[in-house]
């Protein structure tokens, strides 16, 4: 007697569209700038608040100054934060769309 192969099962379903390849890079390049531990601290401090001002930052990691604009600059280029200024101080921000569509990738 024959066995009926099973079907595999399939982790999405049919209504999960992918993503288009523009969509998919800048996803790519917003998780490449979150490989680095000193860059998730950075957004975690960044998600406690609504801005945070680029001095408190310097004071809340013990590395140099320019190491933290360098983590700043990668996570600014990949979106994920913003920045104004006043006076001599930069204050950062997270985008919360950007944080958003990082959710809804993994599935949250």
């Amino acid at each position: 007697m024959k066995t009926i192969a099973t079907l595999p099962v399939l982790c999405c379903g049919p209504a999960t569209e992918p993503l288009d390849a523009a969509e998919s890079e800048l996803l790519a390049a917003r998780f490449k700038a979150l490989a680095d531990p000193t860059r998730v601290a950075i957004i975690n401090r960044l998600g406690q608040c609504a801005e945070c001002c680029v001095c408190d930052l310097n004071a809340a990691f013990d590395l140099a100054q320019p190491t933290i604009s360098h983590h700043l600059k990668v996570l600014r280029d990949a979106g994920l934060v913003e920045a104004s200024r006043r006076g001599t101080w930069a204050y950062y921000r997270l985008v919360p769309e950007a944080v958003q569509a990082l959710r809804q990738t993994l599935g949250g």
